[in-house]
């Protein structure tokens, strides 16, 4: 669920419950697919079809229900477009390109330690 206050788009999940900023900002990027949902959509607006090709062993449904999480918490944005015939693309929006930013260094560390290639994409 997302709020507005003070201008700034705040989520809301489960209200007194975090420990930490971290713990709420893992409840809003959490599971397995939602990173790399959030990567794919860094480099470019998406469809459903290109996503769920770019996520090999994601389902239908997860993915669904992934984008439409990410959707109502204000990190995506959904585009329907009126032609024949319809064309819906997913995109980040301002406050899931700063979400964006966050992992980064976790990615660097990743590609470092565990990936042992510097050079790597993810």
């Amino acid at each position: 669920m997302t709020r507005w206050s003070g201008g700034a788009m705040r989520i809301t999940r489960r209200p007194g419950a975090y420990a930490c900023g971290i713990d709420a900002a893992m409840d809003v990027i959490g599971g397995k697919w939602k990173g790399l949902i959030l990567w794919a959509l860094e480099m470019r607006p998406h469809r459903f079809g290109e996503l769920r090709r770019e996520l090999p062993g994601v389902t239908e449904k997860v993915l669904t229900q992934q984008l439409r999480e990410l959707e109502e918490d204000g990190i995506a944005h959904r585009e329907v477009y009126e032609e024949v015939p319809p064309r819906i693309e997913y995109s980040l929006t301002p406050l899931g390109v700063s979400l964006n930013e966050a992992p980064a260094p976790l990615g660097q560390w990743g590609r470092h330690n565990v990936l042992d290639d510097q050079s790597a994409d993810r």
